[in-house]
């Protein structure tokens, strides 16, 4: 069998990815002559290597991307690595209509530290939560199948969990104003205990700044009930001279501003 041959097979199944692996017991040829074949296909930018030894088929129509849309390849490209993952802060909150501004990379939460990647013109940050299996997603269909995506309330608290990884406290206040529509107050407390109570405390707080009451008070009760240990709004802030705010046990030594 020719890879061409294999390729469009895949292709007629709707799969839009492989490994080298696979390509090698498929054609019954020789290593090596497959990956020469493989390298010919990448020059010519039919395919695209984000991992050493994962190859994504490259339609016509991404081509001068040099590589397939992140949201199209990353559910196969996680199941090759064998990783929990989901699609989430302003990737995820832009499938809730809540990016004010596209994030430069797509970003993906998984259980392990990975470097990033780079295919052509798509760019992939990983973020590292340990419990990233345990957190609640919601399937998003695509033109490949689905892809996770960390539910409202999951974005929420990973925006405010992970400000440098979300352009910075005034952008995370933004991203929870355009967020606020699609988040449950219940759903906020549900999974309050998956992430550190100072991330409920920053963003309780936050809500409340906004206006968003009623989700705020879904967040007082978890906190009241836990009684943490005074927290810092931004953490790479100086704090001396701040006057705590006692419903959050929460020093806010960071003036914020929505971008809208």
């Amino acid at each position: 069998m020719k890879l061409s041959t294999y390729i469009d097979g895949l292709l007629e199944k709707g799969i839009c990815s492989f490994s080298g692996v696979d390509a090698v017991s498929a054609l019954g040829s020789g290593e090596s002559a497959v990956r020469a074949a493989l390298r010919r296909l990448r020059h010519k930018g039919e395919l695209a290597m984000p991992v050493r030894g994962f190859y994504v088929i490259v339609s016509p129509e991404y081509r001068q991307m040099g590589c397939l849309p992140a949201s199209q390849f990353i559910p196969a490209l996680m199941q090759y690595l064998k990783e929990p993952y989901y699609t989430g802060l302003l990737s995820a909150a832009e499938f809730y209509g809540a990016a004010h501004q596209r994030p430069q990379a797509f970003q993906v939460v998984t259980e392990h530290s990975r470097p990033g990647i780079i295919c052509g013109m798509v760019k992939v940050d990983f973020i590292k939560r340990k419990n990233a299996s345990l957190m609640p997603t919601r399937d998003f269909k695509t033109p490949r199948g689905y892809l996770k995506v960390s539910t409202p309330e999951v974005t929420a608290f990973d925006v405010v969990g992970y400000p440098h990884h979300a352009a910075g406290l005034d952008n995370v206040v933004t991203v929870l104003v355009e967020l606020a529509e699609s988040l449950d107050p219940a759903a906020l407390a549900a999974i309050a205990d998956l992430s550190p109570v100072s991330w409920a405390q920053r963003l309780g707080y936050l809500l409340g700044f906004i206006g968003e009451t009623e989700l705020a008070e879904g967040l007082a009760g978890y906190v009241a009930e836990r009684k943490p240990v005074p927290a810092l709004l931004s953490p790479s802030h100086p704090s001396h001279g701040v006057r705590q705010d006692p419903k959050w046990r929460l020093f806010p030594n960071q003036s914020v501003n929505p971008n809208i």
